[in-house]
C-alpha cells in the first residue's frame, strides 16, 4: 500500500494538471470530459476531499503528500459502450441501432444519417411493395454506410415474406433485423445459410448475418440455436443448399444478435426491460456454452430507450448495443409528416395504449401506439370485437354496418371489399382465393383494409383522417419529451437521429462516470436535470 490518511487507502500519486482543485460546479464539467481521468485527492489532514484532473505520476512509487489519491473516475469514451465486438463486426464506431419502423418510416435519409455518424440504420421495409424496397436497396448500396434492411415476420402473407428474402438474396443485402416472429420460417433460414462457406483455417463463414429482436424466451431460444434440420433438409432438396453446407449451418446460430425488445412501438409484449434482458442474456451464456460458436453470441436491449439514464442501465446491465425507434420517429428524418412528430413531440407517457394489429388481426396480436388525439385504437378494438362476434359482413348488424360505412371506412364496404380484392389479385392472388371461399376471412381483410390505411394516412398527413392516424409509439417517447423540455431538442425542427443518439450515448458515459464517483465523493450531489442536450459541436469539444 502506498499509505495512507486518517485510515483512507492511498492508490497512487498523480501530476495535477492546471485545473487545480475543483468545486461543485466544476465537477460535472469535468465528467463530461469522458476520455480523462478524474482523482480523488485527499489532502494531508485527510478531511479535505476534493476532485483533480491530470495524469499518473512517473515518480508514483513514491509517496508524496497533497499528489496522491484514494480514488479515480476512469474514462469512458463512446466506444468503450457495450460490445466492441458488435462494432467491429458491424463496421461501425458507435453501438447504436436506429431500429426498423414499418411503411419506410426508417427512411433511406435515416438509414444514410445513421451511417455518417458510424451508427447501423436499419430500413423499414415492412408494409411496403418490393419495388419500393428494391429502390431503397438500390439508394443504400451505393452510400457505402453500413445499413441494414427489416424482414417482418408475415404468418397471413408466408409468400410476401418468402418474396422479401428472395430480393435481399438476389440484391445482396447481407443485413437483415428480423422482427415480429413468432418461430422460424424457412425463409429466413435460407436468408442466413445463403452462401454459407468454411475458410481455409476450417472456420464456418456467414455472409449474411441476422439481428432478430425478440420479447419472449422461448423466440430467444430458436434464434440463438442452429438453424432447425427440418428447414436445411428443405433446403437442400430444393438445391439452396448443399449437403456440405447443411452441415456447416449446424455450427451457426439463426442469429448472432439478439435484440431483447422491452415496452417498445408497434409490436410488443410490453415485457419489463429488467425482468427479461438479464433472463434472455443467460440464455445467452447458456447457448454459448451448449453449443460453442465460433461466433460470439450478443444481445441488446430496445424499448424505452430514450434517455441517458435508460440508455446506461442497459449498459450497465450488459447490453452489448442499444436499439431506439420511437425517438427516431420523431425527428426530421423519419418517413412520416410534420403533423405526426409534432404529436408525437407532445406525447407524454400515459398518452400510448394498445390496439389490434393489422398484420396479425385474425390472431389478436396487439400493437403499441399513441392515443392522444386520434381514435385509431377504439375503432380498431371495435373491428376486432366484431370479427370475433359474427361470420361475415353479412351477418353484421345494420346499425352497425351502417356506422362502419359513415364514419371508419367511408365507403360502402362491399367497395372496399373490391379495392382489397384488385390490391391482392396482384400482391397474393391466393388471399383473394380464401376470402372467395371464406366469409370470415373475406370480413378480416375487409376490416384490415382500414388498419392499413391508418398509417398510410399518418405519414402523408391526410387531414381529413387525423382522427384515424394510426402512430406506432412506446412509452420512451414521453420520457425523452420530459428530458428534452427547454432544451434545443424540443423544437420538433431541430430533431435529428444523430444528434438524439450521440446526446442518449453521451450522456449514458457521464452517468456512468458519475456513478462511479458518487461512493468516492459523496459531496457531489447529482441532479439528474444537470444532463441536459447539447448539440454536436458542443459534444465534440468535450470528445476532442
Amino acid at each position: 500500500m502506498r499509505g495512507t490518511t486518517k485510515g483512507v487507502p492511498l492508490l497512487g500519486t498523480f501530476q495535477p494538471d492546471n485545473v487545480g482543485p475543483m468545486n461543485i460546479t466544476d465537477v460535472l464539467t469535468q465528467l463530461r470530459h469522458i476520455q480523462k481521468p478524474l482523482y480523488v485527492v485527499n489532502g494531508v489532514a485527510g478531511d479535505d476531499i476534493s476532485l483533480q484532473s491530470g495524469v499518473i505520476s512517473s515518480d508514483a512509487d513514491h509517496f508524496q503528500p497533497g499528489r496522491h489519491f484514494s480514488g479515480m473516475v476512469l474514462p469512458c469514451p463512446l466506444e468503450s459502450l457495450g460490445d466492441p465486438s458488435f462494432c467491429s463486426d458491424h463496421k461501425i464506431n458507435l453501438p447504436y441501432v436506429g431500429g426498423s419502423m414499418a411503411k419506410g418510416i426508417s427512411s433511406v435519409p435515416m438509414v444514410q444519417a445513421f451511417g455518417r455518424a458510424g451508427m447501423l440504420g436499419f430500413f423499414g421495409a415492412a408494409g411496403l411493395g418490393l419495388e419500393t424496397v428494391e429502390k431503397a436497396i438500390e439508394t443504400l448500396s451505393q452510400s457505402g454506410f453500413p445499413h441494414g434492411f427489416n424482414l417482418i415476420h408475415s404468418p397471413a402473407e408466408p409468400e410476401l415474406e418468402k418474396a422479401l428474402v428472395e430480393l435481399y438474396l438476389r440484391r445482396d443485402v447481407h443485413l437483415i433485423e428480423a422482427s415480429a416472429f413468432l418461430s422460424l420460417t424457412l425463409p429466413i433460414v435460407r436468408y442466413r445459410t445463403h452462401g454459407i462457406y468454411r475458410n481455409q483455417q476450417g472456420e464456418v463463414i456467414t455472409p449474411n448475418r441476422v439481428i432478430a429482436k425478440i420479447s419472449r424466451e422461448e423466440v430467444a431460444a430458436r434464434f440463438f440455436a442452429p438453424p432447425p434440420q427440418k428447414y436445411l433438409r428443405q433446403l437442400v432438396e430444393a438445391g439452396h443448399l448443399t449437403v456440405d453446407q447443411a452441415e456447416m449451418a449446424g455450427e451457426i446460430p439463426v442469429a448472432q444478435d439478439i435484440t431483447v425488445e422491452a415496452d417498445s412501438g408497434g409490436h410488443t409484449d410490453n415485457r419489463p426491460a429488467l425482468s427479461l434482458f438479464p433472463t434472455i442474456l443467460n440464455q445467452k451464456v447458456r447457448f454459448q456454452e451448449q453449443y460453442r460458436y465460433r461466433q460470439k453470441l450478443r444481445v441488446g436491449l430496445g424499448g424505452g430507450i430514450s434517455t441517458p439514464a435508460s440508455a446506461a442501465a442497459a449498459f450497465s446491465m450488459g447490453a452489448a448495443y442499444l436499439v431506439t425507434g420511437s425517438v427516431n420517429q420523431a425527428c426530421i428524418e423519419s418517413g412520416t409528416c410534420d403533423e405526426v412528430r409534432q404529436l408525437l413531440a407532445e406525447t407524454r407517457q400515459a398518452d400510448i395504449t394498445m390496439a389490434p394489429s393489422g398484420d396479425m388481426f385474425e390472431m389478436g396480436v396487439k400493437v403499441q401506439v399513441i392515443k392522444r388525439g386520434t381514435m385509431f385504437s377504439i375503432r380498431a378494438q371495435k373491428l376486432y370485437d366484431l370479427y370475433r362476434a359474427h361470420n361475415s359482413i353479412d351477418e353484421l348488424p345494420a346499425a352497425e354496418r351502417e356506422k362502419l360505412e359513415n364514419t371508419f371506412f367511408r365507403s360502402p364496404l362491399e367497395e372496399i371489399w373490391q379495392q382489397t380484392r384488385s390490391y391482392f389479385l396482384v400482391r397474393d392472388p391466393r388471399q383473394v382465393e380464401k376470402a372467395e371461399s371464406d366469409p370470415k376471412y373475406k370480413m378480416a381483410l375487409v376490416f384490415r383494409w382500414y388498419l392499413g390505411q391508418s398509417p398510410v394516412w399518418a405519414n402523408s398527413g391526410d387531414s381529413s383522417r387525423k382522427i384515424d392516424y394510426q402512430i406506432w409509439c412506446g412509452p420512451s417517447m414521453g420520457a425523452f419529451n420530459e428530458w428534452t423540455r427547454g432544451s434545443f431538442l424540443e423544437d420538433v425542427s431541430q430533431r435529428e437521429v444523430v444528434s438524439v443518439g450521440y446526446n442518449i450515448l453521451f450522456g449514458a458515459a457521464v452517468l456512468t462516470r458519475v456513478n462511479q464517483l458518487k461512493p468516492q465523493y459523496r459531496q457531489f450531489q447529482f441532479d439528474s436535470s444537470m444532463l441536459i442536450p447539447m448539440k454536436i459541436e458542443e459534444i465534440e469539444e468535450f470528445l476532442s
